[in-house]
């Protein structure tokens, strides 16, 4: 069984102090719908669980029955940190999943064809990530806005969601994490572990800020 866990339980602090992009209207949907609908229409995805604020949790039944959301394990609440939430959405999944799809519910622009690609690709090695690769020139900073170094572009990509693994490796290698991470590959790689990319050069973008938002309409307008 594949579950697939959506995190949807962020503070949003570059947003606004009391804004939830979660659960924003993007194109006349809740932000979070449009992951959940594309979740929804994967075959290869069995469950799914979503990972909210705890102001949220009614909100969130709302949503997946407004948007007939019928892969859905369960709806739990998230921690203060991401590896919390990504914990809390473990526990709550089906004890025959094999493998776990994450996704940033701030993402609304994933696609059905590129959850099932990553799911193959999981099935295969163990760990994916979806990335694209770094094009822009990087230049490295050793202290405040001084540059210190350009760094060579040509092995550097940026990673973005769903990352996909064995449900059995994940586990056992957050028993090992020390410190806050903001990727679970991470945790993989501190392991031991090796992860593969599975590129993706169209737009995956994670609603950050104000100016996100109003891209992303943009682009699905």
């Amino acid at each position: 069984m594949t579950t697939a866990i959506i995190l949807a339980a962020g503070k949003s602090t570059r947003m606004g102090a009391k804004a939830d992009k979660a659960f924003l209207s993007l194109i006349g949907k809740p932000v979070v719908a449009w992951s959940l609908m594309a979740f929804e229409r994967t075959p290869e995805i069995d469950k799914i669980v979503l990972v909210v604020r705890k102001d949220q949790l009614d909100a969130s039944k709302a949503v997946v029955k407004m948007f007939g959301i019928s892969k859905i394990q369960a709806i739990v609440q998230g921690g203060t940190r991401r590896q919390d939430s990504v914990l809390a959405g473990i526990a709550a999944c089906d004890l025959d999943t094999k493998h776990i799809v994450i996704h940033d519910g701030a993402r609304p622009l994933v696609t059905p064809e590129l959850i099932s690609e990553v799911v193959a690709a999981v099935k295969k090695s163990g760990a994916v990530t979806v990335g694209r690769p770094m094009i822009d020139t990087v230049k490295k900073c050793a202290k405040a806005a001084i540059v210190s170094e350009t760094v060579d572009r040509d092995k550097l990509w940026l990673v973005q969601t769903p990352q996909a693994f064995l449900l059995k490796d994940l586990r056992a290698a957050y028993k090992n994490v020390d410190g806050e991470i903001t990727d679970d590959c991470k945790a993989i790689e501190d392991n031991g572990g090796t992860v593969k990319i599975v590129q993706s050069l169209k737009p995956n973008f994670k609603i950050t800020t104000i100016e996100d938002f109003e891209l992303v309409s943009k682009i699905m307008k």
